[in-house]
């Protein structure tokens, strides 16, 4: 129950597509979604795999709770070998596809191999074929995408998952869109769906998904949409304001990494803030924000679809771009606005939306874009290089850099390699603000002590959803911890590592977290799923599924020397706000976290940690 216990295994290489049966002895050990595909990747590349060779393998894979009743249970994971880092990636994406693809009957898809040629995969329940994409979809945006397969297919319910330009491309940090503007952003898994000339996956399902116990079910999930509805985050903060109800909040705090993490505070935030989405524009008397969305099954319904100025420079010429898409929401808002030094609103929904067009992290590009600019401003590079003058505020550049980064043009070529690669390039590589060749997302680890250690010991490199402990820190959920201090921070950091480890296992948002604990989920796994699935089981799955993603990433090459954050925010001191003379203090943590990991002071799981966790 919850699960249909079918895995589509896809060899593009034989252009073949068959079914088998799903490993439900790894299902009792690593649940679903994050962990057991993870598992599933482990067990089935080398390590040292070129991610954007046919040996890596690319999992779309759901949980056991996707496309049930449960609240946000609409959530999939595309699992690689990501090309940005070079480590285990694991890219989580909301929308309709994973509930549909949950009701065609499949658990789970395992790409392998490359397609001789650009081919798209065609799900109608269990009927699954490879099809031509090339001189159809190859060469078009996700949006486009979308468009031609359902008016082919002749189905307007049909769920599409694809790339854009920038994944045919192998832009380091493409995304896999769905839904128009839902995405799995990070790592660069669009990249290596390019790197197999693989376009897109639509998914038609009408099999639905059952649970063990229905009537217990019912109950367990109408207590935890109580919850979430009493919840002033989710009940409230998030369906008004969506995630840019923290832009000015983190801004107020010093933790709004500015100008490439120059600066704590941005002077223009209140400009692209989710009040400023709210008011109405003098050119034509409009919001940018249009309204909220849910994805499949939420009741918090955070998402934003805003509506670009028709009259604003970016877009006066261009009406492809009138119509309301999806909105900015705080991370793509702060890489595109705040890292930049941008304070126009209408640039940055353009930005975030050729991001969601043609596929694109906006976290990593806006980043990069972050260390262009500085690069720029430094002299190191001109305006010979970048093709357009480039410095910090400038919203023409930022505009720019996007076009040219999706359409593999120009110094776009540049920057689709990301800040790390392009840093080192230009011979400044203390300026790439990552940890694993990941750009960090929009809270400052001088402001907000915890999170540099998060962003540290991240397996997927820099990323505030493997610990989100500004949770604790700066909204006291659940319980309120002093930011500016390193005491207890490596057990929260370790509890919110194993806590949402098995929330992205379970194809359920991490957004539920603001209102749930595990006391919440554990119910409605329960009643969802056959076995045990106490509280004390899904701790050791969460813990389970840590140490697996860091042992892969150390049998791939990284090591204690790779838990680190660059000099910028270890020496160089907050210059206002409430951290102001603070750098962050990783290293009075890091040894504290290694232990209550129970790995060595190397960084490596001990064979007791080994043994308790059956890896």
């Amino acid at each position: 129950m919850a699960w249909h216990k079918q895995v589509l295994r896809v060899n593009l290489s034989k252009g073949t597509c068959k079914a088998e049966p799903l490993n439900m002895k790894w299902v009792q050990d690593y649940l679903g979604q994050r962990g057991l595909a993870t598992k599933y990747l482990v067990e089935e590349i080398d390590p040292k795999v070129d991610p954007l060779s046919p040996d890596n393998k690319m999992i779309f894979v759901t949980g056991p709770l996707t496309g049930t009743m449960a609240s946000t249970g609409g959530r999939y994971s595309v699992v690689t070998k990501g090309p940005l880092t070079g480590a285990v990636a694991c890219s989580n994406s909301g929308g309709y596809f994973g509930a549909e693809l949950k009701m065609a009957g499949w658990d789970m898809i395992i790409f392998e191999g490359k397609s001789p040629k650009p081919v798209y995969l065609l799900i109608q329940n269990e009927k699954a074929e490879l099809l031509p994409a090339e001189n159809f979809i190859w060469g078009k945006s996700t949006w486009d995408t979308e468009e031609l397969l359902k008016k082919k297919h002749q189905d307007p319910l049909i769920r599409v998952s694809s790339i854009g330009r920038a994944g045919e491309n192998k832009v380091l940090f493409a995304a896999i869109v769905n839904d128009l503007h839902r995405a799995a952003g990070r790592s660069g898994v669009g990249a290596v769906m390019g790197s197999k000339n693989l376009k897109a996956v639509a998914v038609r399902g009408t099999k639905g998904v059952t649970v063990a116990n229905p009537k217990e079910f019912m109950k367990a999930t109408i207590a935890a949409k109580k919850v979430l509805a009493d919840s002033a985050v989710t009940g409230q903060g998030l369906p008004k304001f969506g995630t840019q109800v923290l832009m000015n909040v983190i801004n107020e705090i010093g933790a709004s990494p500015t100008r490439n993490h120059r600066d704590v505070q941005f002077e223009g935030a209140s400009k692209i803030s989710a009040e400023a989405m709210h008011e109405k524009r003098p050119t034509d008397g409009k919001a940018n924000l249009v309204t909220n969305q849910a994805c499949f099954g939420c009741t918090i319904a955070c998402g934003r679809i805003s509506k670009i100025d028709e009259t604003h420079w970016t877009v006066k010429n261009k009406p492809e771009y009138w119509g309301a898409s999806g909105g900015l929401e705080y991370e793509a808002a702060w890489a595109l606005g705040n890292d930049n030094g941008v304070d126009d609103l209408e640039a940055l929904t353009y930005a975030n939306f050729i991001c969601n067009e043609d596929g694109m992290d906006p976290i990593t590009f806006g980043a990069t874009v972050a260390a262009a600019m500085e690069l720029y401003e430094m002299g190191v590079i001109t305006e010979k290089d970048t093709g357009i003058k480039a410095p910090f505020g400038s919203a023409e550049a930022l505009c720019k850099f996007t076009e040219w980064t999706a359409h593999g043009e120009g110094f776009g070529k540049i920057l689709g390699l990301g800040s790390k690669r392009m840093c080192e390039k230009y011979g400044h590589p203390e300026l790439s603000m990552t940890v694993k060749g990941q750009e960090f997302p929009a809270y400052d680890s001088r402001g907000i002590q915890g999170m540099g250690l998060a962003y540290a010991t991240s397996n997927r490199g820099a990323c505030h959803l493997r610990g989100y402990t500004v949770a604790s820190e700066v909204m006291g959920i659940p319980v309120k911890t002093d930011p500016l201090t390193t005491d207890g921070k490596a057990g929260l950091v370790k509890a919110f590592q194993d806590a949402t480890a098995v929330v992205d296992s379970t194809g359920l948002c991490v957004f539920t977290t603001f209102a749930w604990t595990l006391n919440d989920i554990q119910p409605q796994l329960q009643t969802a799923c056959e076995g045990d699935w106490s509280l004390e089981k899904l701790n050791l799955v969460g813990e389970r599924i840590w140490n697996m993603e860091r042992e892969f990433n150390n049998a791939a090459g990284f090591t204690a020397k790779d838990d680190t954050l660059p000099k910028r925010l270890l020496t160089e001191a907050a210059k206002t706000g409430p951290a102001k003379g603070k750098v962050n203090e990783l290293g009075k943590m890091l040894p504290e976290y290694y232990k209550l990991r129970g790995w060595t002071p190397d960084g490596v799981p001990t064979k007791e940690t080994r043994q308790r966790l059956g890896l």
